[in-house]
């Protein structure tokens, strides 16, 4: 008989690297399409981050302050360039095209956010890094983790880069490239298509200040060396207070800093009674003038109509006596508004917001100010 001669075994299947390393880009490719898709929804609040952080980092580094002011100008167009290399980068490495240069340029955007946020974070500057937009709010911590765990998904790829196979998929990405730009300008131009903010369309602005349910807390104590948790403040002296922590963070009111005034006083309640259009006017320095004709020719059509037209501005009493007698606004009563919450309620200057005993009605960017019959329209739906 002859000896039988053993064959090697032939391994078969995907080896466990190869599985690892794909499904690190499949998940580095959709959180990076998810997070330029919400930021290029609505550039101008990434715009908004950008100015922050370098104005931050303009008083902290005295001696780069001017090169940072300097970049101020540019952060616009920066934030629609950023928000779209998220798009585009996450689509060309989940497509396969070019893998080894996508992922360094993953690596490096990464690294710049990773610094973004662990400066909020550390030393607790901006306080909200905008890292998914107005959709989903990250505390500074959190961002930064995230940009870590990330970080090391998209050095393993680095690492087995050899293993993924380049595919002629250029044509995705050249479209990608088109329509995400075109998402950004689009925005800019006529508001973000999906308004994720407290002030938009169908939203109470009286009901978003209030809890959506009574506030809950839990008091952090010391007692005999020992910390404890309480549901009620104790009456025995012997506990120390340490710290108190809201149980039921989301039932937060939405809106917190939304006020109106005027030299008489607080004028925050009556802009929830009756039909109210206000003309946001942010600033009197780099305001569209050619579109203020258009928002006059509306004031003048809601005259004898229910809807009373305002001006709210956060410039000074000169400034906006001087706007109105210029652009013929004289007979629109102004009201005084933190700087900032214009930027949150109206992300063009200038814009018109129509609500209606508190509830929004319309919002239009001044490249769309409707005429005058529409907005009677709006209340009456």
């Amino acid at each position: 008989m002859n000896p039988t001669t053993s064959q090697p075994k032939v391994k078969t299947g995907t080896p466990p690297m190869l599985i690892a390393a794909r499904t690190a880009r499949i998940l580095v490719g959709i959180v990076f399409i998810f997070s330029g898709l919400i930021k290029l929804n609505d550039p101008v609040g990434t715009q908004i981050k950008f100015e922050e952080y370098f104005e931050v980092f303009a008083q902290d580094i005295p001696f780069l302050h001017d090169f940072f002011m300097g970049l101020v100008p540019f952060t616009l167009v920066m934030s629609v360039l950023f928000c779209a290399a998220e798009v585009i980068l996450g689509v060309a490495l989940l497509a396969s095209y070019k893998p080894k240069i996508t992922v360094w340029l993953l690596f490096f955007l990464i690294i710049f956010f990773t610094f973004l946020t662990f400066y909020s974070a550390y030393f607790d500057r901006v306080t909200d890094c905008g890292c998914f937009g107005d959709a989903i709010k990250l505390k500074p911590w959190t961002s930064f983790g995230k940009d870590v765990v990330l970080t090391v998904l998209i050095l393993f790829i680095i690492g087995h880069r050899n293993r993924l196979r380049a595919r002629n998929t250029g044509w995705l990405v050249a479209l990608t490239t088109v329509l995400t730009l075109a998402l950004g300008v689009y925005a800019v131009q006529f508001l973000p298509p999906i308004d994720m903010l407290p002030y938009a369309v169908g939203k109470s602005i009286p009901t978003q200040m209030k809890p959506s349910e009574p506030l809950r807390y839990k008091y952090i104590m010391e007692r005999a060396g020992q910390t404890v948790e309480l549901d009620k403040y104790p009456t025995d002296q012997s506990y120390k207070f340490k710290e108190m922590v809201l149980v039921n963070e989301s039932a937060k009111p939405k809106i917190t800093d939304y006020r109106v005034w005027d030299d008489s006083g607080d004028y925050t309640q009556q802009t929830f009674e009756g039909k109210k259009l206000f003309i946001i006017i942010k600033n009197t320095t780099d305001i569209d003038a050619g579109s203020l004709p258009a928002i006059r020719e509306l004031v003048e059509g809601l005259q004898g109509s229910d809807i009373k037209p305002y001006i709210l501005t956060s410039t000074s009493d000169d400034e906006i006596k001087a706007f109105r007698k210029e652009y013929q606004l004289e007979s629109v009563p102004y009201y005084k508004a933190d700087a900032t919450v214009l930027k949150t309620i109206m992300r063009s200057n200038p814009g018109t917001w129509l609500m209606d005993n508190g509830v929004v009605r319309g919002k239009w960017h001044y490249n769309s100010t409707p005429e005058a019959e529409e907005v009677k329209q709006r209340v009456k739906e």
